[in-house]
């Protein structure tokens, strides 16, 4: 049978502050080894079995006989944002980021959006954790029916609803007004529906959450795999970060038990897919965002619980990489996306476990997979088990 690669992305597992973290307000974020500090704790054996604690300044407990190779890579797009992440993690770097408005987004293009969406003006607009500000102005919106407009630290166009305020179909339409605006100068990463329910004082994000990134501005890996006849079956949010580009199939899950359970199954029975590519998004969306590291260490123990029917489900020829997108450190004041390293495992019968060091750039890991998928060479980032 012919090799097939599995990348499972821990949404914001980032392992240490890049050397440039300061610059984007995040120096002493290391959303790994901090979440082991603060519990005192973190039962993740088969990931330290693999090696994640062998990484370089990891902050984690090391193993004398990794049966992986790791290492980290420094992400070389000037960015933070889970876009920008995964494209390069595909082998796409950006030379100018997307665009952030630390200050809420201009007044002209909020008045250019209203006269396309058809909304009568918008709450909030500024920067907000996600569950903080439905609970600050979830009762305006419920009383005035104007979506609430937020963003981040992040390149991120944000608008929440409540779905019997402003149905779903109504709320996805006017985020599509939204990203038909949200261009040229003033293009985010991405714009994101995020739906809720329940009364004032208990409010809930519902998993009706959709995004609309804009498309990759040139080739990413799965743009080359598929135009070589090559099936790629993106798991969770990934063909929302690629817009269905270099994707042939789709499984959207929504958290982290139906992603796990959907990459298992693909692994057991999918034998005409080449390459498996899964976001895990809770740990971001549930734990990162909300600062919650007791969490987000749980929702760690629980993949790492699953990890071995992962392993079991591989074909001898299959190679497992196990990495993330960029941080949230949740022991942080912050609540926004921190800018780190990002560990990178790989595992499989063939694989010999070494340190692969620190990787100049995340398009290293998308170029080793191009050269095991195609035997060919990717133009951007080197190929690492062979080096």
């Amino acid at each position: 049978m012919e090799k097939r690669c599995c990348v499972i992305v821990l949404d914001s597992a980032g392992i240490g502050a890049l050397p440039d973290a300061e610059e984007y307000g995040d120096a002493g974020s290391h959303t790994l080894g901090n979440i082991y500090k603060t519990c005192g704790k973190l039962h993740i054996p088969h990931l330290y079995a693999l090696g994640l604690g062998n990484v370089q300044s990891s902050g984690l407990p090391a193993v004398d006989q990794p049966t992986a190779a790791y290492g980290r890579m420094a992400q070389k797009t000037k960015a933070k944002d889970t876009t920008s992440g995964h494209w390069e993690l595909a082998g796409l770097i950006m030379d100018t980021p997307f665009r952030t408005s630390p200050n809420g987004f201009p007044a002209e293009l909020l008045a250019k959006w209203a006269g396309i969406s058809k909304v009568d003006g918008c709450l909030g607009n500024k920067p907000a954790s996600g569950t903080h500000i439905i609970d600050e102005l979830g009762k305006e919106h419920m009383e005035t029916g104007k979506p609430i407009v937020y963003t981040s630290a992040d390149s991120v166009f944000q608008v929440a609803a409540h779905e019997e305020i402003i149905p779903l179909p109504d709320l996805y339409r006017i985020c599509e007004a939204a990203r038909s605006v949200l261009v040229d100068e003033y293009c985010v990463g991405r714009v994101i529906a995020r739906p809720f329910i329940g009364q004032p004082g208990d409010f809930k994000r519902t998993g009706n959450r959709r995004d609309y990134a804009v498309e990759p501005p040139s080739d990413t890996i799965l743009d080359a795999l598929v135009a070589k006849g090559k099936n790629v079956l993106g798991i969770g949010k990934i063909e929302d970060i690629f817009c269905n580009r270099g994707i042939t199939h789709v499984n959207h899950t929504t958290n982290n038990l139906d992603g796990i359970n959907a990459t298992i199954e693909a692994l057991k029975s999918s034998d005409d897919i080449d390459f498996i590519f899964t976001n895990l998004v809770d740990f971001d969306m549930l734990y990162g965002h909300r600062n919650d590291a007791k969490g987000y260490a749980a929702a760690l123990e629980y993949f790492d619980s699953r990890l071995p029917e992962i392993i079991e489900a591989m074909r001898p020829e299959d190679i497992l990489f196990i990495t993330a997108d960029h941080g949230c450190d949740p022991t942080t004041a912050s609540t926004d996306h921190s800018r780190e390293y990002v560990p990178v495992l790989v595992y499989g019968q063939g694989i010999s476990p070494k340190d692969l060091g620190t990787r100049s750039t995340f398009a290293d890991m998308g170029a080793e997979i191009y050269k095991i998928l195609t035997g060919e060479i990717w133009p951007v980032g080197e190929s690492f088990l062979c080096n």
